[in-house]
């Protein structure tokens, strides 16, 4: 899930990653032994439009702790490293973050490749890991949280209101990755539940952008809806060919990835009328929001790049304090039972409750079309589980489970 470096700078102000260390944001926590929070993300290559905003809403969330006196009068402080789109790096500096710099909790990965890469590490470090995008699906760790939608939430909502507005004939097109292949699974579970069929899928490795031949089996097979799970800068590509070729008012589309990089402000109006769901869009009306878009635009002086993965690694961050404050520790087995207990933070989302036999985030999910460069909020579905995969996972009954279960249909 990304975007191209030049799409990116297209849609979005540039920011110099120095402002992230602007006097404003400076913490007021004592002059203590500080708390060392590890950052692993993609912040320049092919995901910098994930990753840089992931980035800055990290910064910001460890800015207003800080600024509100640390945590266990501590300040705490962040080392980041970025792996500029290499899986490789991601494996490099989670071994650094453990043995070099021996920090006390890693937030990072975006895609599942990087979660993976960097997981086993982690667990054997004994380092609570903090993954907060959404994904496929499955993890069962005890020393992993997500906060991020999973497809129980986001695909579960997404399909059967796509088929209710137009029709049970489905064409899938999805990423040909561990992603793409659990969520086009998904999308089947769902759409067959709410009486919908699938008539094909076609999954597409990551740096193919030519998608002619695609769109002609698309119109010969006629489907009432196209689904995507389409991903990275090479298959924004397909939107517009989609476009290109008349289609976009021909067929109607949903998708479970576009918007979450602000790949629609890019796209401008051939993202018009695609449904999306998911747990975050600047346009929701809450207090907690509009806090976090204000604190946001005084840190970075520009609210554009705020997007989906952004915000659920702000609110990861948040989660991860709270739990520290409850335990009145940074230690690995006093925060995870902290986590554990059912806690809960309100972010820039909605409430977010951790799941203690998951380690899975309960989240507010919001059905939503684009228009005109935003998102319009047709319907919110409040405090969705992360159910199905998830239900197998019970970790506490299993605390040594470190599975990531996959879907069967």
């Amino acid at each position: 899930m990304a975007l191209n470096k030049r799409d990116f700078l297209k849609g979005s102000s540039a920011l110099a990653l120095g402002a992230l260390a602007s006097p404003a944001l400076v913490g007021r926590a004592a002059a203590a032994d500080p708390i060392r929070l590890g950052s692993v993300l993609d912040v320049s290559g092919i995901f910098d439009g994930y990753g840089r905003p992931m980035d800055m809403a990290l910064r910001l969330a460890v800015a207003e702790i800080n600024e509100s006196g640390g945590l266990l009068d501590r300040p705490v402080e962040i080392t980041g490293y970025d792996t500029q789109s290499d899986i490789a790096l991601y494996t490099q500096y989670a071994q650094q973050l453990a043995r070099r710099d021996r920090v006390d909790v890693v937030h990072g990965g975006i895609l599942s490749a990087s979660r993976e890469a960097i997981r086993p590490i982690l667990r054997r470090a004994e380092i609570p890991y903090f993954y907060n995008v959404l994904y496929e699906g499955g993890v069962c760790d005890r020393n992993v949280v997500v906060t991020g939608v999973t497809p129980a939430q986001q695909v579960a909502v997404l399909v059967p209101a796509a088929i209710e507005r137009w029709g049970r004939r489905i064409y899938i097109l999805a990423a040909d990755y561990n992603y793409g292949q659990n969520t086009a699974r998904w999308m089947r579970k769902f759409a067959e539940e709410a009486g919908g069929e699938v008539v094909e899928t076609d999954f597409f490795p990551l740096d193919v952008s030519d998608f002619g031949s695609t769109i002609a089996k698309i119109q010969t097979a006629a489907p009432d809806i196209v689904l995507s799970a389409l991903v990275g800068g090479a298959h924004l590509s397909f939107y517009r060919q989609w476009a290109a070729a008349g289609m976009k008012d021909r067929i109607p589309m949903a998708s479970t990835t576009l918007g979450v990089g602000n790949e629609h402000r890019i796209l401008g109006p051939e993202a018009d009328g695609i449904l999306v769901a998911y747990n975050y869009a600047p346009e929701i009306d809450s207090p907690t929001n509009r806090a976090f878009l204000g604190a946001w635009a005084e840190a970075y002086g520009d609210t554009g790049l705020v997007n989906e993965l952004a915000v659920s690694n702000y609110q990861g961050v948040k989660l991860w304090a709270e739990a520290v404050r409850r335990a009145g520790t940074v230690a690995r087995m006093p925060l995870i039972e902290a986590i554990e207990s059912g806690m809960s933070i309100e972010g820039p989302g909605g409430t977010v409750v951790i799941d203690p036999k998951t380690h899975h985030a309960v989240l507010d999910v919001h059905l939503m079309e684009f228009r005109d460069g935003g998102a319009v909020i047709l319907e919110t579905f409040e405090q969705r589980p992360p159910i199905d995969t998830q239900s197998v996972c019970d970790l506490e009954a299993n605390p040594d489970d470190v599975t990531q279960y996959e879907i069967e249909i």
